[in-house]
């Protein structure tokens, strides 16, 4: 089965952030979709080996910073490849703490606050619920898509992302 066929399936780049204990930190995730529209609800999925993952559940409250085309490739090293275990991510780039969870004021274009509802284990990730409780204004631009990640800034996806692929033909589990 040819997986690199769900490439052209869309999604963006997000900054999901949370609070542990004193401080921020966050992960990029690349799936986020609005579930309801009155009393919005969305759904996200987090691998949970990510130490954000391991806030989220304790606190079940997040930020969701939606990445715009300018926002610097530094960004989503930072928080795509290194763990908030070892390394305060926020602290390298300018955010705000709102209703007690970060979000990333960096060329984003908007910033969405959640409380989560709940979630559903999927095997390596989860996927998990959220209550919109506020949206925040930012920077007039176009929302980064995995695709322009992909193809303009030569980006690729950690181990941990729903969409990584070790190569370009990868049998599934009914193949195997």
């Amino acid at each position: 089965m040819d997986l690199t066929l769900l490439n052209d399936i869309s999604y963006g780049l997000y900054v999901l952030g949370v609070q542990d204990k004193e401080r921020p930190t966050g992960c990029i995730i690349n799936t986020c979709m609005q579930i309801t529209s009155e009393d919005p609800i969305f759904a996200i999925c987090i691998h949970r080996q990510n130490n954000t993952y391991e806030v989220l559940v304790r606190t079940r409250k997040f930020s969701i910073s939606i990445l715009s085309e300018q926002t610097n490739p530094k960004v989503i090293g930072t928080f795509g490849f290194f763990s908030g275990k070892d390394r305060a991510k926020f602290d390298e780039f300018q955010y705000d703490m709102i209703e007690q969870v970060p979000i990333l004021k960096e060329n984003c274009t908007a910033a969405l606050i959640f409380d989560v509802i709940s979630a559903q284990d999927m095997e390596t990730h989860t996927v998990v619920y959220g209550r919109l409780t506020q949206t925040i204004k930012g920077v007039e631009a176009k929302p980064m898509t995995y695709d322009y990640y992909h193809k303009v800034i030569k980006g690729k996806a950690p181990k941990t992302a729903p969409t990584f692929q070790p190569s370009t033909v990868i049998k599934s589990k009914s193949n195997r």
